[in-house]
């Protein structure tokens, strides 16, 4: 079984920095992507951050400039650094795993999702 298991989400004033991380288990052999998605209240979850095996990234014109992301593909994790957050940032963010090959086979995954509340 893959699980993803996200932790950093919080409450912070607009402005302010959060850090969320997310781990990847299970009998994995290879992730080709892991990124972060975000969901507001009515609205549809959307790309935030991805970071490909090779390093190659690509973010939402939103959060450029303020949002970095990174992975380690030893630990099968992957870390979203977000600074100067706006109150626009609030949502439930989801990490997720691309193309994940594992002695189930081939799929991709979704973690349970953590919230992020940026107060003005």
């Amino acid at each position: 079984q893959v699980q993803l298991v996200e932790s950093g989400g919080g409450l912070v004033q607009a402005g302010g920095s959060l850090r969320l991380s997310c781990a990847a288990s299970g009998s994995i052999f290879s992730i080709h992507a892991m990124g972060w998605y975000r969901q507001a209240p009515g609205k549809q979850r959307d790309l935030v951050a991805r970071i490909t095996s090779g390093g190659s990234t690509n973010y939402a014109d939103s959060v450029k400039g303020r949002f970095t992301i990174s992975r380690d593909n030893a630990k099968n994790t992957v870390n979203l650094q977000m600074n100067g957050l706006k109150p626009e940032d609030t949502a439930v963010y989801y990490c997720n795993a691309d193309r994940v090959t594992s002695s189930l086979g081939f799929g991709d995954y979704w973690g349970q999702g953590t919230q992020v509340t940026v107060s003005s």
